[in-house]
């Protein structure tokens, strides 16, 4: 893999890995095996294996456990089917930087109202 694959794949593993693991969307998968502790990120929940279901819950609450397995099966789908597999790369690494993008401009924006006395 050249560099920019390898970037776009690191970038598309943390927004699969976030989907997979927090996001709000995403719940019903994980619900046999977990239980929300609390809030998380903007349409994100952390979660907690539910007891006797740590095999399966621990990974599925752990975007970093979760990372190595989506990283590889990435990967093996980039050399299978590397047309799908780089659409899907591409799809995931922009969703990222989208998502990137909005919580830095929320972010401006409230600092913004912050430093501003008028409201």
């Amino acid at each position: 893999m050249a560099l920019p694959e390898v970037l776009l794949t690191a970038t598309a593993t943390f927004r699969l890995t976030r989907l997979l693991s927090k996001a709000n969307v995403t719940r019903p998968l994980r619900a046999p095996f977990t239980d929300v502790e609390e809030a998380g990120a903007p349409a994100e929940f952390n979660e907690v294996p539910k007891p006797g279901h740590q095999t399966v819950g621990e990974p599925l609450t752990c975007p970093f456990c979760l990372g190595v397995w989506v990283a590889t099966g990435l990967t093996a789908a980039l050399m299978v089917w590397p047309r799908t597999a780089s659409a899907v790369v591409r799809a995931l690494s922009a969703v990222a930087v989208s998502d990137a993008l909005n919580l830095g401009y929320t972010a401006l924006v409230k600092a913004v109202e912050e430093d501003d006395p008028s409201g």
